[in-house]
């Protein structure tokens, strides 16, 4: 068969049991039939949108509103995953989360009893410590990573998905908002942060007697659900209803 040169998309279909089926696109060539083992280039349509690996950057001509895993076709990697019902169940769970983040920064973190004299703690008092001690760069990450960039991304999820549930249309700066969401997520730190108040607890235990509060649970409980709401969010789906050109 005669090889076109210029070769620069790949169809990927996906079969029900996630396997990847490929089909190539030769640009500038001939078309031949598919039955002698060649390609041709399948029609343009509606139904199909380019997408660029995140991994090779290889082009890969994609179904729209498929209900399977696509893969590239050169490495494998995740193209596309069918999340159904996507922007109600993230919008449930980022709600559920909301009053999670609520609940830990209202009740007490922790309670320290030794010789009968009882300490409380919550989220904000390691920042406030961190503060008076003069660790002022320290005390600023802390509050960023554990506090501020959890409630910007709730705050941005409820920005973006609220409008297209009960209106259908985004909203006004819709688009810098879920840009500032997905660019803030690395900041997000919680699970470190619970990692170290454990940490903390093992060294402290044999000196005083460490109460966990409703805020501890309730912050444990946050970052299941925060990872829960952003993996049924759908990228894909939302930038397409976020696009207005539609």
């Amino acid at each position: 068969m005669k090889k076109s040169n210029d070769t620069s998309e790949i169809d990927a279909v996906a079969h029900p049991d996630v396997t990847a089926v490929p089909t190539l696109s030769c640009h500038n060539a001939s078309d031949v039939d598919r039955s002698n083992n060649s390609f041709s280039q399948p029609p343009r349509s509606s139904s199909w949108e380019v997408m660029a690996c995140p991994d090779c950057d290889m082009l890969n001509r994609l179904p729209k509103e498929s209900k399977a895993i696509l893969l590239c076709v050169r490495c494998g990697a995740l193209l596309h995953r069918y999340r159904p019902n996507s922007i109600d169940r993230s919008l449930a769970l980022a709600l559920a989360a909301f009053i999670l983040f609520t609940i830990s920064n209202s009740f007490p973190f922790l309670t320290m009893k030794k010789s009968g004299i009882f300490q409380e703690t919550t989220l904000l008092t390691g920042v406030q410590e961190l503060w008076k001690q003069g660790l002022y760069e320290l005390s600023l990450i802390v509050l960023l990573t554990c506090v501020l960039a959890p409630l910007i991304q709730m705050l941005g999820i409820f920005y973006v998905l609220i409008p297209l549930k009960w209106t259908g249309r985004p909203a006004p700066c819709a688009i810098r908002i879920f840009r500032l969401v997905q660019e803030i997520a690395p900041w997000g730190m919680m699970e470190i942060f619970l990692i170290g108040i454990l940490v903390a607890l093992v060294k402290l235990g044999h000196m005083a007697t460490i109460v966990p509060g409703v805020s501890a649970f309730s912050f444990g409980a946050l970052i299941f659900v925060m990872i829960a709401a952003f993996s049924n969010l759908d990228p894909s789906l939302l930038w397409e209803r976020l696009d207005l050109r539609r």
